[in-house]
């Protein structure tokens, strides 16, 4: 009973609860920028370079061409997908950008700390306290 109790009252704590929270809405937005890349940027950048597919981009290791990348896995050919890696280099760069314009946009939202006072330089305070025992 008393494992139970610990891991109701780590679980509930609200670090745990936020990084759920968190984690649950990150594989989300992986979705949709995903999305975007491969349904959206990839597309228009296949076509401005020509009409390539990135994720047909592939070397085969053994030597032998095949007609594409789908015929040369049917077969177990060896394969380097660097298009693969292209699509996932921009999926990542994307998500990175995506997240720093939302930090910032968070960031700028928020009311900038007060700047402490500046410290009363030595000789101010002698004098004031020459003007305190004056009045006196």
């Amino acid at each position: 009973m008393a494992i139970l109790k610990e891991f109701k009252e780590f679980a509930v704590k609200g670090n745990v609860l936020d990084l759920a929270v968190a984690v649950i809405i990150g594989g989300a937005f992986q979705k949709i920028v995903s999305s975007l890349v491969s349904d959206i940027i990839m597309p228009i950048i296949g076509l401005l370079i020509g009409g390539l597919n990135f994720s047909q981009l592939y070397i085969t290791l053994n030597g032998t061409q095949y007609a594409n990348l789908a015929e040369a896995e049917k077969v177990g050919a060896p394969v380097l997908k660097y298009g693969s890696f292209l699509q996932f280099s921009l999926d990542f760069i994307i998500i990175a950008f995506a997240i720093f314009c939302i930090v910032k946009l968070i960031n700028s939202t928020k009311k900038p700390a007060a700047t402490p006072a500046a410290e009363t330089p030595e000789d101010i305070q002698l004098l004031r306290q020459i003007r305190d025992s004056l009045k006196k």
